[in-house]
């Protein structure tokens, strides 16, 4: 019979706990990545719903007057009508940050959409899988930070196409946009 000595036993425990440890370094980055990319989803998700829940209080109620939208709790029911109203069933949190939107507005039309406070690099830089009739999602093509990714109704991306929103950095409402930023009001409260 072979009787194995004390120290060799040793280094065979030593090596199988280093390849342990490689082959959990490498489950736990494939991790990682594969939940970025599902709150990534979540983004596109989330965000979509709030940029459509704009253009609906855009156009308005049944019989209710036009006014800008001041705030975004409005959406979860229409302070304009005397029916309940909803356009949103609840106040999504950004889940890149699981905080607050930044929350893009314009001094005439009120709250135009938002986009996340995360400045981490998207893992999504093409686009070409959605369809081409549904250009919702064109202008976040070769964006470098999950806050360019700007959710506006259609009818504003061409204000804001060309513009890098400034997270967090509110500005007065009588003053214009410059060429690198769109006014943006504080985050949700």
């Amino acid at each position: 019979m072979l009787k194995l000595s004390p120290g060799f036993t040793y280094i065979a425990v030593l090596v199988l706990v280093v390849v342990m440890g490689i082959m959990l370094g490498a489950a736990s980055q494939s991790w990682t990545m594969i939940m970025k990319r599902e709150r990534e989803k979540e983004l596109l998700f989330r965000g979509a719903q709030i940029r459509d829940a704009i253009t609906a209080w855009k156009n308005g109620g049944q019989g209710s007057q036009p006014m800008p939208l001041k705030d975004l709790k409005d959406l979860l029911k229409d302070p304009r009508s005397t029916s309940n109203i909803k356009y949103l069933r609840k106040l999504y949190a950004d889940p890149l940050t699981n905080k607050e939107w930044t929350v893009i507005s314009d001094p005439q039309k009120g709250i135009i959409g938002v986009a996340s406070t995360s400045e981490e690099e998207p893992l999504k830089k093409d686009f070409t899988d959605y369809p081409k009739d549904s250009p919702e999602f064109a202008m976040f093509e070769k964006k470098s930070k999950y806050s360019e990714w700007v959710f506006v109704p259609l009818e504003y991306q061409s204000l804001i196409a060309n513009l890098t929103v400034s997270a967090g950095q509110p500005q007065s409402s009588g003053q214009a946009p410059t060429s690198n930023q769109v006014p943006v009001s504080g985050p949700i409260k």
